[in-house]
C-alpha cells in the first residue's frame, strides 16, 4: 500500500493535527490522567459533530486506524526492558500476573452477567487488566471489534482509572501500607501508566518507581494475553462456523512489540532516544484513535456503555480488594 497516495492525505492530515493536539492537551494538569489516546478519540468525535461526515477523509483515516495503529503498538515495545522486569524478583512478577488474571477474569465475567456484547467485554477486561487504552487498541484487531466498542471501552477505562486514582491518592493515609507496598498496589491495579504515576505520587518517589515497574510488567503480559485471546476468540468463532484455528490468526504486530522490547533489553537504547520513539508511538496510536472518534455513533454509548461501565467498575473493585489483601498478606 502506497503511503503517499493523494487520497490518503486529507484524512492523514486531520488525524495528525488532532493527535498532536491531544498529546499537548494531555500535558495539562487534569487531562494528563486521561491520557492522549482517550483525548484523541474525544477530539475525533468533536470534529465529526462540527464538520459532519466527510468521505474525502475516509482513505487516510482507514490507513491510520489499521496500518499506523499497528506500527504504533510495535514501537511501544521500546518502553520495556525485560532485564529490569527480571530483576524485580519473582514476588513482584507473580503479583503482576495475579493482577492481570484477576482483572481480566472479573471484568469479563461481569460483562457476561450484564449481557454486555462479547467483544466489548473482552476489550474492557483487557483495558482493566493490562494497560488501559493501549491494550484495548492492541486487542481490537484480534477480535474484529467495531469502532464503537473501542471508544466505549477506552472511555470506560479512562473514567474508572481517574476515579480510582483519586480514591487511592486520598485513601493512601488510611491503607497501612509502606511506600513500596503502596507502589506495588497502585502499579498492579490501576489502568493507565498515567494513573499509576499520579496515584503513586502520594507514597513518594520510591512508590512511583515501583508502581511504574509493576505496571510495565503488566504491559509485558500484553503479548501472551493477546495470543490467549486469539485462541479464545477462535474457539468462540468455531462454534459459529467451521473455520479451524491456526497460528496465522495471532497478530503479527504483537511479535513486533516483543522484538522491540528484546532489542531495548539487549542494546539498552538510551533514554532520550527511547522517549522519542515512545512519543512517535503515541502519535501514531493517537492518529488511529482520532479515526475511531470520527466514526463513533453516540447512540451506542447509551445502549451499550452503561453495562460496560458497571462491569469495569465491579471488576476493578474485585481486583483492588483482592490485591490489597494479598499485599497485606505477603508484606
Amino acid at each position: 500500500m502506497n503511503f503517499f497516495k493523494k487520497d490518503y492525505l486529507p484524512g492523514l492530515l486531520v488525524a495528525l493535527i488532532l493527535a498532536s493536539l491531544a498529546i499537548q492537551l494531555a500535558k495539562l494538569p487534569f487531562l494528563t490522567i486521561m491520557g492522549p489516546l482517550v483525548i484523541a478519540i474525544l477530539l475525533g468525535m468533536v470534529w465529526r459533530m462540527i464538520f459532519k461526515e466527510n468521505k474525502k477523509l475516509e482513505p487516510g483515516i482507514q490507513f491510520s486506524t489499521k496500518k499506523l495503529l499497528r506500527l504504533g503498538i510495535i514501537l511501544l515495545g521500546v518502553q520495556l526492558n525485560l532485564y529490569e522486569i527480571y530483576e524485580a524478583g519473582w514476588r513482584v512478577i507473580l503479583l503482576a500476573i495475579f493482577a492481570v488474571v484477576i482483572g481480566f477474569t472479573a471484568v469479563y465475567a461481569f460483562s457476561r452477567l450484564l449481557k454486555v456484547d462479547r467483544k466489548l467485554g473482552i476489550l474492557t477486561a483487557c483495558g482493566t487488566a493490562i494497560c488501559g487504552a493501549a491494550a484495548i487498541i492492541a486487542t481490537a484487531p484480534q477480535i474484529k471489534a467495531k469502532n464503537n466498542d473501542i471508544a466505549i471501552a477506552t472511555g470506560t477505562i479512562a473514567l474508572l482509572g481517574t476515579v480510582f486514582t483519586l480514591v487511592y491518592s486520598i485513601g493512601y493515609q488510611y491503607m497501612n501500607f509502606t511506600g513500596n507496598e503502596y507502589g506495588m498496589f497502585a502499579g498492579s491495579t490501576l489502568h493507565e501508566v498515567a494513573h499509576v504515576v499520579a496515584a503513586g505520587a502520594a507514597g513518594g518517589s520510591e512508590a512511583v518507581d515501583l508502581a511504574v515497574l509493576v505496571k510495565l510488567i503488566r504491559v509485558a503480559l500484553l503479548v501472551p494475553v493477546i495470543i490467549f485471546i486469539g485462541f479464545l476468540f477462535a474457539k468462540i468463532e468455531k462454534e459459529q462456523s467451521p473455520k479451524r484455528f491456526s497460528l496465522s490468526m495471532v497478530p503479527w504486530f504483537i511479535f513486533g512489540f516483543a522484538i522491540m522490547s528484546t532489542l531495548n533489553t539487549i542494546f539498552q537504547i538510551p533514554d532520550n532516544i527511547a522517549d522519542r520513539i515512545i512519543d512517535v508511538s503515541y502519535l501514531l496510536m493517537g492518529m488511529a484513535m482520532v479515526g475511531i472518534g470520527l466514526n463513533v455513533q453516540l447512540s451506542s454509548f447509551r445502549s451499550n456503555g452503561v453495562n460496560a461501565l458497571k462491569a469495569g467498575l465491579y471488576g476493578s473493585i474485585i481486583l483492588s480488594v483482592l490485591t490489597f489483601v494479598l499485599i497485606q498478606w505477603i508484606g
